[in-house]
């Protein structure tokens, strides 16, 4: 495991380029490094040509294969209603010239994966990728592979086109860590896009160096270990949780899954912003990506991060005189 100087020097390698490739989506590449960090998936909510494929390929490629599989570093899977599980998943074919049957490896043997308009596919095919996201495992004719310990999914669906979609599961959602709903950028960063079209079309500057698969994993085991969690923000976290279920607005609350998977993700947070420990802001930064997408909302009621925002913030108030008390004791 490295200490937590050299987990943020790895997180920051891999900001730079994304930075450097994707104009505007700052706020976007912390979610999604928070998310790498935490070993959760991104579900991002978007319109077509948002940066998307050029973010999820950076990533891919900002990371350096050190294992023994030789794993790519990016796979896209385009979803439409007619793929199969196995175009996911891989496939088992019989080799003529040894008369045995061989695994073929599907797309979703990479260490990040562009599942694209997941919701454009059927159940089946959903199902497929919940496995892998939530057990890091496919099972093809009733044998089971491993995935990569680093398998990363960064899932997108289109808001704006309904029709022939197929609304993903409850549970299916569950698993993603954050859902992240992207809007257009700033006039100035758009202008930055177009400026810098020329530099970004030749790639991500090779002075910018890489981050190793490994040293990726042992950042997240560095959040996990070193990043300290108070009892207090166990009990916020729990207490915005039961506020919600208990919202007259709230059909169905957070799981507790959702409450485990936040831990992780306030710590790899706060080990971004350089802490060892979570601090309210943290709380208040990450409540809307994590429950937004967990909550069934009553009729008539649209915006979830306003039902979080108001539900939380007793709970919030609470827990930064807490903190503010304990910092002067």
């Amino acid at each position: 495991m490295i200490d937590l100087a050299a987990a943020q020097h790895v997180a920051a390698r891999l900001r730079d380029r994304l930075t450097a490739a994707v104009k505007g989506r700052d706020d976007v590449i912390e979610l999604v490094l928070v998310a790498l960090l935490a070993d959760g998936h991104v579900l991002l909510e978007d319109y077509p040509g948002s940066g998307k494929t050029l973010l999820s390929k950076t990533l891919g490629e900002s990371i350096i294969d050190d294992g023994a599989d030789h794993i790519p570093g990016f796979r896209r899977i385009q979803f439409t209603p007619d793929l199969l599980p196995s175009d996911v998943t891989g496939v088992t074919v019989f080799d003529a010239t040894t008369s045995r049957f061989s695994f073929r490896a599907g797309p979703v043997f990479a260490h990040v994966v562009l599942a694209d308009e997941i919701n454009r596919t059927s159940p089946k095919v959903q199902a497929a990728l919940l496995e892998a996201m939530a057990e890091k495992q496919v099972t093809v004719d009733n044998t089971t592979w491993k995935l990569d310990e680093l398998f990363f999914v960064i899932a997108t669906q289109n808001p704006l086109d309904l029709a022939g979609t197929y609304p993903l599961p409850v549970a299916q959602l569950d698993r993603f860590l954050f859902k992240i709903r992207m809007h257009h950028v700033s006039r100035e960063a758009e202008l930055d896009v177009l400026l810098t079209a020329k530099e970004r079309r030749a790639g991500v500057p090779e002075a910018l160096p890489r981050a190793s698969r490994g040293e990726v994993v042992a950042a997240r085991q560095a959040c996990h270990e070193l990043v300290h969690v108070s009892r207090s923000v166990h009990e916020a976290l729990v207490d915005v949780a039961r506020a919600l279920r208990a919202d007259r607005r709230v059909l169905q609350g957070a799981s507790t899954r959702s409450l485990v998977m936040a831990l992780p993700a306030l710590q790899a947070r706060a080990m971004i912003r350089g802490r060892d420990y979570v601090t309210p802001d943290d709380v208040e930064a990450l409540l809307v990506p994590i429950f937004g997408h967990r909550l069934e909302l009553a009729p008539g009621v649209d915006d979830a991060g306003e039902v979080i925002h108001e539900g939380a913030m007793p709970v919030l108030e609470r827990l930064a005189r807490l903190s503010l008390e304990r910092a002067a004791g």
